[in-house]
């Protein structure tokens, strides 16, 4: 998005120079200020609170289980002997 944006400066229109240029500034301060300085600071000094999940929100929201823990934690089933 960076790119494009800052491609628009290269334009003719003085308004779409200087739309181009705000929407690339923007895009920097975003990632280089706010996504990696701000929000670690922020995560580093909430400590456990940063990851709080409300209960209420929690009985809504499914459980998805991406890699397997829950089948890592269940019982195995019992086996059936196999015949000789």
């Amino acid at each position: 998005m960076g790119a494009v944006f800052s491609g628009f400066v290269l334009e003719n229109g003085e308004i779409i120079k200087s739309v181009g240029f705000a929407l690339a500034f923007g895009i920097l301060v975003d990632a280089f200020v706010v996504r990696m300085t701000l929000i670690p600071a922020v995560m580093a000094l909430l400590g456990e609170r940063a990851w709080w999940f409300p209960r209420r929100l929690d009985r809504i929201v499914p459980r998805v289980d991406v890699e397997g823990a829950a089948l890592d934690r269940a019982e195995e089933p019992a086996q059936a002997p196999v015949p000789a």
